[in-house]
């Protein structure tokens, strides 16, 4: 008598490479995201992309900008803005505290990644100050020499 094990199914994950290459993250938050119900089904069929978008505030609130949604196949009339403007969920404390350190320190609001969590989707945003083009070509070298010493290990063996 066999069982067979209990699979959960993989939810997507989106990952925005590029910020931590752009960026020195020194905090991370997550937050919720203010979504219709139709940019929910397409991002559960992996219609979203962060490449170009970046978290602005405004009246007291963040928002996200440029952040891609696909539009979904089976959706009726009234089609949405695939990059329209999306307001994040925080506490008002989270809001106040990185708003703060925007103003005072010259730092950025960058999101990371998006995820399901218990059938919601959030977002993890870093706050983060840019870096500098010395500081990018550390990052590339550093990157390839490991990729050579791997390299280099799989051929020992």
């Amino acid at each position: 008598m066999s069982t067979k094990p209990n699979i959960k199914k993989k939810e997507p994950m989106i990952e925005n490479r590029q910020a931590r290459f752009q960026y020195h993250i020194e905090d991370k938050f997550e937050a919720g995201l203010a979504l219709k119900g139709a940019e929910v089904k397409s991002i559960r069929e992996g219609g979203f992309e962060l490449k170009e978008s970046f978290i602005l505030t405004k009246d007291g609130e963040l928002y996200i900008e440029g952040a891609y949604i696909k539009p979904y196949v089976h959706q009726g009339k009234d089609p949405l803005s695939p990059t329209r403007r999306r307001k994040l969920l925080l506490n008002r404390r989270e809001i106040n505290r990185l708003t703060a350190e925007v103003q005072r320190n010259g730092m950025s609001i960058v999101p990371l990644k998006a995820y399901f969590k218990r059938g919601r989707i959030k977002l993890e945003i870093g706050l983060g100050k840019g870096k500098k083009n010395i500081m990018k070509r550390e990052t590339i070298k550093k990157r390839e020499t490991e990729r050579n010493m791997r390299r280099m290990q799989k051929i020992r063996k």
